[in-house]
């Protein structure tokens, strides 16, 4: 921009080629230069064609060095000014706005638009193909329908059949130590208490009289209970009810069935 000004702008680089070419000129017309004429030229000389030639040649030689000057500068604006532009380029390239706008002027392109496509219009055939994947649609779902049937209709016969089947039930076998008071307690009338507590679950087995000491003897007796049912703790408890016979009940042996 400012290169281009300085180019359009009316400057005279090349008058020192004229001027020398000035100075030979005259040089041939009237000789050259000598040093006493040069003297000769100073404030008290007198004028004429020798001191006006030397105040010529004088005042081309301060024109050629003021024009030496004149271009020296010039051409160091010019270089301040291509760097200032080089810089100024540069400070665009990498500005925000720069790199936001730039893939916009670089890819958009008015003829190269692309318009959605239009939706083409169902002919008859494509119709009958959708008919028929509604109507394959339809056997699916009665498909479904009839699979679910099926298989609700085949958990309710295992429920049925796991709730006829009898579950297995947890038993034990217990044997008692059942003691009495002394030796003269009735055994026969002990036994007898005993086998009369009845509970759910609880079913009565053998017994035997076991002589512990001085002429006492203890009742052995198994039973078989229910472990949902019948628990040891209420199983003594029952038996020790009969204060007057039993003196107490223990757990000689527990096994599970």
């Amino acid at each position: 921009m400012a290169t281009n000004f300085l180019v359009h702008e009316k400057i005279w680089f090349d008058k020192f080629k004229y001027d020398d070419a000035e100075r030979k000129f005259y040089e041939q017309m009237n000789g050259p230069v000598t040093a006493g004429s040069r003297q000769s030229s100073g404030p008290g000389a007198s004028s004429g064609p020798g001191g006006d030639h030397s105040e010529l040649v004088v005042r081309i030689a301060s024109l050629e060095v003021e024009n030496q000057n004149l271009r020296g500068v010039v051409q160091d604006l010019q270089q301040a000014i291509s760097k200032l532009e080089a810089r100024l380029s540069t400070l665009e390239k990498n500005s925000p706005a720069h790199r936001a706008t730039a893939p916009q002027t670089q890819h958009v392109s008015p003829m190269r638009q692309v318009e959605p496509p239009a939706k083409k219009a169902a002919t008859p055939a494509e119709d009958d193909e959708d008919n028929d994947i509604d109507l394959f649609g339809s056997d699916e779902e009665e498909e479904d329908k009839e699979a679910a049937r099926l298989r609700e209709e085949r958990l309710r016969q295992y429920a049925e059949k796991k709730a006829k089947k009898p579950s297995l039930v947890a038993k034990s076998s217990i044997l008692l130590d059942v003691k009495p008071w002394d030796d003269e307690t009735d055994m026969a009338q002990l036994e007898a208490c005993v086998r009369s507590v009845q509970l759910d679950g609880l079913v009565w087995g053998g017994s035997k009289l076991v002589p512990v000491g001085y002429g006492i003897r203890k009742l052995q007796i198994q039973c078989v209970v229910e472990d949902d049912k019948v628990g040891t703790d209420l199983l003594e408890e029952e038996i020790t009810k009969f204060e007057e016979h039993v003196q107490s009940v223990d757990i000689a042996a527990f096994n599970k069935i």
